[in-house]
C-alpha cells in the first residue's frame, strides 16, 4: 500500500503522488510504457529506493519503522534484470538463495515447481533466456514468500517461455499468495491481474479489472484504418455506431458498439470524401485500446 508517494530523480518526477493498494491473495498489475513510472514504485515498495513523501506500508509494516530483515523473509522480488553468478549451477545458485533466509522452500521442490530439473545441474551462463528467467523466479519463490514483486518478468521471451512463466505466478497465487506484477504486455496483464492500476507519467489514469477497464471505452470492437489524404475526423465521430475516434502515428482508431453498422458507414464515408484507404483492420477492444484512448501512443512505444 502506498498513499501521495512521490519520487524525483533530480529534476525528473518518475512517481507524482501515487495512491495503490494491493489487496491479500490477489495478482495486482501495474501497465504501463517505459517510463511511466512502474519500476521506481516496485523499487520503493520493496525497500530497495526511499521515497521523497508519501507512506509505504508493506504487509502492515513501513520500511525503517520495526525489522526490515524480518519483513524482508516474507517477500519474494525478481528484478527487471536479474545478473546471477555465470559460474554457479542452478542447483548452486538457488542454495545460496535459501541461506538468506530462516525458512522456506526445499531446492529441490522449487526446481521441479520451476521445470528445471534438466538443467539442474547446468551453469547459469549455458542457460537459455527462458531458463535464466525461470530461476531467476525461482529464486524469488525458494523463500516461501506472502508477496512476490515481479518486474517486467517475461521482457525478451519468446511465447512459449512467457507461458511458462505465467503458469509459475498461477500456481504462486492459487497457494494463497499475492503478487504486484509490472508489465507492459496488456495479453499478460489480462491473463494474470485481478486488477490494474494503468499509468503514465507517473501517476495512475485508470483503475480497475481487466474488464471494467476495456468495458470502459463502451465499445466491443475497435477499427483502425489508414487512407491517403486528409480524412475530416469531425464526420467520423458523427457515424453510426462508432463511440469514440483516437489517431496515433496517422491512423485512426475507431471504438465501435455495432461494427455490422459502423464499418459500412465508414467505408460509404470515405468514398464521400474522394478517399483511398490504405489499410483497414478490426479486434475486439482489448486494454492495450484502453491505454490508446487515454494517451493517445500504444503501451510499448517509448
Amino acid at each position: 500500500m502506498c498513499r501521495g508517494l512521490v519520487k524525483r530523480y533530480d529534476d525528473v518526477v518518475a512517481v507524482a503522488g501515487l495512491d495503490l493498494e494491493v489487496r491479500a491473495g490477489e495478482c495486482f498489475g501495474l501497465l504501463g510504457p517505459n517510463g511511466a513510472g512502474k519500476t521506481t514504485t516496485v523499487e520503493v515498495l520493496e525497500g530497495l529506493t526511499a521515497p521523497d513523501a508519501g507512506i509505504v506500508e508493506v504487509l502492515g509494516q513501513r520500511w525503517g519503522h520495526g525489522d526490515d530483515r524480518a519483513l524482508r523473509e516474507r517477500l519474494g522480488v525478481q528484478l527487471q534484470e536479474t545478473q546471477l553468478a555465470d559460474k554457479l549451477t542452478v542447483t548452486e545458485t538457488l542454495r545460496l538463495f535459501r541461506s538468506f533466509y530462516a525458512r522456506g522452500h526445499a531446492v529441490d521442490d522449487v526446481i521441479r515447481a520451476t521445470g528445471l530439473e534438466e538443467k539442474r545441474d547446468a551453469r547459469v551462463g549455458k542457460l537459455s533466456g527462458g531458463q535464466r528467467q525461470r530461476l531467476a523466479l525461482a529464486c524469488a519463490l525458494v523463500s516461501d514468500p506472502e508477496l512476490l514483486f515481479l518486474d517486467e518478468p517475461t521482457t525478451g521471451l519468446d511465447p512459449q517461455a512467457r507461458r511458462a512463466v505465467w503458469d509459475m505466478v498461477e500456481t504462486f497465487r492459487a497457494a494463497g499468495g499475492s503478487v504486484l506484477l509490472t508489465t507492459h504486455y496488456m495479453e499478460e496483464a489480462a491473463r494474470l491481474a485481478d486488477r490494474v492500476a494503468v499509468m503514465d507519467h507517473g501517476r495512475v489514469i485508470a483503475l480497475g479489472t481487466p474488464a471494467e477497464l476495456i468495458a470502459s471505452l463502451g465499445a466491443d470492437q475497435i477499427v483502425e484504418f489508414r487512407a491517403a489524404g486528409e480524412v475530416a475526423a469531425e464526420r467520423l465521430r458523427e457515424l453510426p455506431g462508432v463511440r469514440s475516434v483516437d489517431r496515433r502515428n496517422g491512423d485512426f482508431m475507431l471504438s465501435v458498439v455495432t461494427i455490422g453498422e459502423a464499418l459500412p458507414a465508414l467505408l460509404a464515408e470515405l468514398e464521400r470524401q474522394r478517399l483511398r484507404l490504405d489499410t483497414l483492420q478490426t479486434h475486439e477492444a482489448t486494454l492495450e485500446d484502453v491505454f490508446v484512448h487515454l494517451t493517445g501512443r500504444a503501451l510499448r512505444d517509448e
